[in-house]
């Protein structure tokens, strides 16, 4: 089992120094307490900050991590919000940060090689000229790493048309907690051979193996683009428009929900908003579609048939790239918005099937109710994946309390609907607990055992994804 508790061995510390130069060492508290924290409230030290640049170098770190029991987190720029990349057992983070080298574009095969250090707007500005793009797009797309898309299947928006990472990456070159490295996956769209470990390790959140490369599918860049904006009475009728869209031929490239707590919100937020969105309006829906010129018009029209029903109060189609921005700035408001509100919300990103959409919003108003949590709704409705933000003053240990006992039963909503606990954020320590009343003990007990193959010693993200059984 892993240390929790250490003194580091002066063999160990020689090791990681000719592995990678005392130069890509930390050991000052200073210097490591930017690695001790990601985009949650949790915060641990690690004892040691390791900089890595090449597969060899990460291969030698896991080796000496392995031989002398040492835990090691893996990590990019630290945007995950579920305490993923937190050392809660101290040990050694591993910053993949500086392994940043878009290694390879081949358009003719529509597939890119990247380090796992590259950030996500960094490989789409390179793919810009090459008239491609990477399908996944998490708001966080300017800080996060691909490594870090690909730790947590982040996804974003684009997800209901061009799906997630896991559906957007032929294969990886990794290393296993044992040190041994492997190369999963192809080069091609096709291929059968042998078990597909590419879609395991993706979403694994650094507890198999560390991503030290990674062959992505690219998709070509649509021509055009037409973008929707639709208001709605309450959000039942939104809700009915989700499915009734999505029951349609035309799949939009993004489909947004937000409610009417978070349009209130909106309103306080960003005054110019006032006027622009109407006091009958209860619920929004930010659409766009995508594809030739020849066909988005006949898609926009179809998703704007689908869009209409009882509940509409107005639907809006930009005309140029200046309305397309004033319809999408009220939903970038939201953001900012809660930030300022509520700066220690509860924020889930659980999934429900589309055509159960109705039911999860009326029944987060029902618990916003019974628990006096002021709950706020938005997200990606294409996919059923709804942000829950629960707002409450998290320093009063009874609002507090409220929050998570109003938390355990969201997620006790969710599952009754059929959903997951978790879209595209992951589970890190967040959800942890929560786990196992969404897998049953029988695949909890398969996934421990595959966990022990790729890392016998537990050396790998240890607290993290895997509950206790």
């Amino acid at each position: 089992m892993v240390q929790t508790s250490r003194s580091l061995d002066a063999e160990f510390l020689a090791g990681l120094r000719a592995a990678v130069s005392a130069a890509n060492v930390l050991t000052d508290p200073a210097d490591r307490l930017p690695y001790a924290y990601d985009n949650s409230r949790r915060v641990a030290l690690p004892d040691l900050v390791v900089f890595a640049h090449s597969s060899t170098e990460v291969r030698e770190i896991v080796r000496l991590c392995n031989r002398f029991r040492i835990p090691l987190i893996a990590r990019g720029r630290g945007t995950n919000t579920t305490g993923a990349t937190v050392p809660v057992q101290g040990g050694v983070v591993l910053s993949l940060e500086r392994m940043s080298r878009i290694l390879e574009i081949r358009p003719e095969d529509r597939i890119a090689v990247v380090e796992p250090g590259v950030t996500n707007s960094e490989l789409q500005a390179a793919l810009e000229p090459q008239g491609l793009f990477w399908p996944p797009d998490p708001s966080s797309a300017a800080y996060s790493t691909i490594g870090g898309n690909l730790a947590c299947n982040a996804a974003g928006p684009r997800a209901v048309k061009y799906g997630s990472p896991r559906e957007n990456t032929l294969g990886l070159y990794a290393v296993t907690g044992a040190g041994q490295e492997i190369r999963t996956g192809v080069r091609t769209t096709k291929g059968v051979v042998g078990l597909d470990l590419t879609r395991l390790l993706i979403g694994s959140e650094g507890t198999l193996a560390v991503i030290t490369e990674a062959t992505l599918r690219l998709t070509p860049k649509p021509v055009a683009k037409r973008t929707l904006r639709a208001l709605y009475r309450d959000v039942g009728s939104a809700a009915q428009a989700v499915s009734r869209i999505m029951s349609q031929p035309e799949t939009p490239c993004a489909l947004e929900f937000i409610d009417g707590a978070a349009i209130d919100m909106i309103r306080n937020y960003q005054p110019a908003a006032q006027a622009d969105l109407p006091a009958s309006a209860g619920a929004m829906l930010m659409i766009e579609v995508d594809g030739s010129e020849t066909a988005v018009e006949a898609a926009a029209a179809a998703v704007c048939a689908a869009a209409r029903g009882d509940g509409l109060v107005e639907l809006r189609a930009a005309a140029d790239a200046a309305e397309v921005a004033a319809l999408w700035e009220s939903r970038k408001a939201l953001s900012p918005a809660l930030r300022t509100l509520a700066p220690k919300k509860i924020n889930e990103d659980i999934a429900v099937p589309v055509s159960r959409l109705a039911e999860l919003i009326d029944g987060l108003q029902a618990l916003s109710g019974k628990h006096g949590i002021r709950i706020v709704n938005f997200g990606h409705a294409g996919n059923g994946n709804i942000h829950v933000n629960l707002l409450g003053n998290a320093d009063d240990p009874a609002e507090l309390a409220a929050m998570h006992a109003c938390l355990d039963e969201v997620f006790t909503l969710v599952l009754k609907l059929e959903g997951t606990l978790s879209g595209e954020h992951g589970v890190g320590m967040e959800k942890r607990a929560f786990v196992s009343r969404e897998i049953g003990p029988e695949a909890l007990t398969l996934m421990h055992g595959i966990k022990c193959v790729f890392d016998p010693n537990g050396i790998l993200n240890p607290g993290k994804l895997f509950p206790e059984i």
